[in-house]
């Protein structure tokens, strides 16, 4: 099943890569092992057939919650429908992931606990119990396009924070425990503002000092990702435009015109100044949960949610292949990109500029699509694999 193999480039033999799946119990797979190799592979079928749930699978690797943003017990497998209503069933991701010479098996599931307990996913690194998702970060890297994120310019900030900070996970496995900490800390003072109770203010003003410290931080790792990113990103490639990209928010702005510490006394006295506010609202209205990414198209010099639906699917796939670069180029760290269904409304000019753009990067791509005659560039290049009813087969 294997494509032919090639001498690698330098950044494909620092690629992030998967050589093994396995899932359990996972959406329609009651269970499945895939060996694939380094380079892309494209899971071919009908719709149903099971390909987004491979992907999926492969974006829980990372911190978050993957690219279906789904509760955890949504997730396994189901019973036949006529079957009796039954609880949360536990399931698993498992893979050997690769990066240059190092390799690790990496794995997450769920077990379910008892009734009303927060849902919590687990994490193993080479066989050991982790306490937290960051630990997958160390050992992989994770991007990925969706046909819902094409609304991506088009939907409220929060979306475009989700896709930076999956940008930032890969150049700072830390700042995944950062936005953890942060939002933690925000929970928590909220709920005291919001307790109708007296609240104790050594207690207030410690949580402020961790929001304070982490959400600099935060913003810190934003910016200079984003610093990191502009030039390539606002470098046209072929038929995908360059996008001048930047930071918006006030926070952002503080760490932009001083020193950390600055930004931090004055993101202190915001919160304890607004506490009033934020209580009789229900929010917090300052801080980096805050931020939202600006995207120009940089030809047009024309905001991204202002272009047309093509052009902003062009300047996401714009930004995604923009990130690679720089990563071969800076660390080699080429990360692993899922494409779901992307080829399906792009030109056979855009196609090819695609395929030809992965193909210099030397990233390991995984594909989504129905009709395999759109992957036809890609043999001898690529794993074409058939997908359907939960069968993963050679094409």
């Amino acid at each position: 099943m294997a494509a032919e193999d090639k001498k690698p480039s330098a950044s494909a033999r620092n690629r992030f890569a998967i050589r093994r799946l396995t899932l359990t119990n996972f959406r329609c797979y009651d269970r499945l092992r895939l060996e694939v190799e380094a380079g892309p592979v494209v899971l071919c079928g009908p719709n149903g057939a099971g390909k987004t749930n491979i992907l999926e699978a492969l974006s829980l690797l990372v911190p978050g919650r993957g690219l279906r943003r789904a509760r955890l017990s949504e997730i396994a497998r189901r019973a036949a429908a006529d079957a009796p209503e039954t609880p949360p069933r536990p399931w698993a991701v498992a893979v050997k992931a690769v990066t240059g010479d190092a390799a690790a098996d990496l794995g997450t599931g769920f077990q379910p606990s008892e009734e009303g307990a927060a849902e919590r996913r687990t994490v193993k690194v080479n066989g050991e119990a982790e306490r937290s998702q960051a630990a997958l970060a160390e050992h992989m890297s994770v991007h990925w396009l969706t046909p819902q994120m094409d609304r991506l310019f088009q939907d409220g900030a929060s979306a475009r924070r989700r896709f930076l900070d999956r940008l930032v996970y890969g150049w700072d496995p830390a700042h995944a425990g950062r936005v953890s900490a942060y939002e933690q800390a925000m929970r928590e003072r909220l709920k005291l503002l919001r307790g109708g109770r007296p609240v104790d203010p050594a207690w207030l003003s410690a949580l402020e000092d961790t929001m304070a410290a982490r959400g600099v931080a935060v913003a810190a790792a934003r910016a200079d990702v984003v610093a990191r990113l502009a030039g390539a990103a606002a470098e046209p490639q072929g038929p995908f435009p360059g996008a001048a990209i930047a930071l918006d928010g006030e926070l952002d702005a503080w760490v932009g015109a001083g020193p950390a510490l600055e930004a931090e006394d004055r993101f202190r006295a915001a919160l304890a100044d607004e506490r009033g506010r934020d209580a009789a609202l229900g929010r917090t209205h300052t801080g980096p949960h805050r931020t939202d990414l600006a995207v120009r198209h940089q030809p047009k010099d024309e905001a991204a949610a202002e272009c047309s639906t093509g052009e902003q699917k062009a300047l996401l796939i714009a930004l995604v292949l923009a990130n690679a670069r720089v990563r071969a180029a800076e660390d080699g760290g080429v990360p692993v990109l899922l494409l779901d269904e992307v080829v399906a409304h792009l030109d056979a000019e855009r196609r090819a500029a695609l395929f030809d753009a992965l193909d210099r990067l030397g990233a390991q791509v995984w594909f989504t699509g129905t009709d395999m005659e759109n992957f036809q560039p890609l043999r001898g290049r690529a794993q074409l694999l058939g997908v359907n009813d939960a069968r993963v087969t050679a094409a």
